[in-house]
């Protein structure tokens, strides 16, 4: 398009000619979307980029100079919204990190939690299925932390026998945990 028919065209957008600002958009914006897809390499941005420079365009057309180059102010305000798309998503990347850091750690808190929570239970229920001779050995062991000596002398039992229960205690719960995975075994040696 020459300098005239811009000027013109310029012109008669100040007085609000909608039909040549369709003029100036089938002239600039193929150009003007594969300038912006060079940038962005998605259609749809591409597309929100063309639509906003006119938009932009418009709505500024009354402060526009005479002698206003008309391509070099339409390939600018594209830059520039490039640089705004390039800034919202950084922007954007940073908040999606760190919301997905904190979802990860209030997951990870809750979900540790709720293990804890869940395996104690399941141990106190397995606890209870234990025969009453083996169980209150258990607890004697683990819950009053006596040794084997003393629970033998408390319940008038030998060290020996004492030893059997907590060794059979232990077998059982083992392989009732082990569904629960090498976490259950895990929480299971550390704390029972």
């Amino acid at each position: 398009m020459r300098t005239s028919e811009l000027n013109k065209l310029l012109q008669q957008i100040k007085l609000n000619d909608k039909d040549a600002i369709d003029s100036i958009f089938q002239a600039y914006s193929k150009r003007l979307y594969h300038f912006a897809l060079a940038y962005l390499k998605t259609e749809g941005d591409s597309k929100d980029v063309v639509q906003d420079v006119f938009i932009n365009f418009w709505n500024n057309r009354n402060s526009l100079k005479e002698d206003t180059n008309l391509e070099a102010y339409l390939f600018t305000i594209t830059k520039n919204s490039v640089i705004s798309i390039f800034r919202k998503k950084i922007t954007e990347k940073e908040y999606l990190k760190h919301l997905r850091e904190t979802a990860i750690f209030q997951y990870a808190e809750n979900d540790e939690q709720y293990d804890y929570e869940r395996l104690s239970l399941k141990i106190k229920e397995l606890i209870d299925q234990l025969p009453e001779q083996r169980k209150l050995v258990f607890k004697l062991s683990k819950e009053k932390g006596l040794s084997n000596k003393a629970i033998a002398e408390e319940l008038n039992i030998s060290v020996k026998t004492v030893e059997d229960h907590m060794t059979k205690a232990r077998r059982f719960l083992k392989s009732q945990l082990t569904e629960y995975g090498i976490i259950a075994l895990l929480f299971y040696e550390l704390f029972v």
